[in-house]
């Protein structure tokens, strides 16, 4: 018992050690702007940027776009294969995998072969079918986490009971999928949602093939013309990503606890 915790401990602290070590030397690195002492002029000249702004507000509103795609597409989905298509779910979650397989950059370049501007659509002609698209393509790359999430959620139910309940009382199925099937896996929704958001704001090969003002190519672009500035921003997007997750492991206090046994 004793060696086991010892090794535990040394796991432990390897593993931290390898986490934060690089974490707190990019922090220290960009407080050093100013020669001789500490400072936060990076962090100042960050947030400073109208760049910064632009892109971080652009990221953030497609971001919401993405997250609401997601849930309109997933949660109806999820719900009906756990309730009707049982046999479908293997199938399903291939599909929802795929997304991790296949590169982003694919997925770039099936637009513009497919909706460039000598296609029989045009979307990449507009700014808001080139977004309409970035939003789509968003939704992809989330799909396995939001997908995951929502299937978590709808198994500590009784979606059977729930749904028979329900067409009892009269409800259809619309009904049924907004006010008694979503308030009740809303924790899991927000789980996929949040982790959607700090995919959106990190991601580079669509916004940057596509030609958007997103955050991503923001980032890189910094990173390649300057020194302090680039670990500012790499420690305000790991802040921005660990906020989700805090957020996700907060909500999750409030997830049913209890288990209904599976349809």
């Amino acid at each position: 018992m004793k060696r086991s915790s010892v090794w535990a401990w040394v796991t432990f602290i390897v593993g931290a050690s390898y986490f934060f070590i690089p974490l707190i030397a990019t922090l220290e690195f960009s407080l050093r702007m100013r020669r001789g002492e500490y400072s936060f002029d990076a962090y100042r000249i960050v947030f400073g940027d109208d760049r910064f702004q632009a892109t971080f507000s652009f990221s953030v509103i497609i971001a919401v776009f993405t997250i609401l795609l997601g849930v309109l597409v997933v949660v109806p989905t999820a719900y009906w294969i756990r309730l009707r298509m049982p046999h479908l779910r293997p199938i399903v979650e291939f599909i929802t995998l795929l997304p991790l397989i296949i590169p982003a950059i694919v997925i770039v370049f099936g637009y513009i072969r497919m909706y460039g501007s000598n296609s029989p659509l045009p979307f990449l002609a507009t700014t808001w079918g080139t977004n309409a698209l970035l939003t789509i393509g968003y939704a992809t790359l989330a799909l396995p986490y939001m997908y995951r999430a929502v299937d978590t959620g709808l198994r500590t139910i009784d979606v059977r009971t729930l749904t028979e309940a329900a067409q009892i009382l009269g409800a259809g199925w619309a009904t049924i999928i907004t006010r008694i099937i979503l308030p009740n896996v809303l924790i899991a929704v927000l789980s996929g949602a949040f982790l959607t958001f700090a995919i959106v704001i990190g991601e580079f090969t669509m916004a940057s093939l596509l030609n958007r003002p997103a955050f991503g190519p923001y980032l890189q672009n910094i990173g390649a013309n300057r020194a302090y500035e680039p670990a500012a921003l790499a420690i305000i997007a790991f802040a921005i990503t660990w906020g989700c997750m805090s957020v996700i492991q907060f909500l999750a206090r409030f997830a049913p606890r209890s288990a209904n046994r599976p349809n």
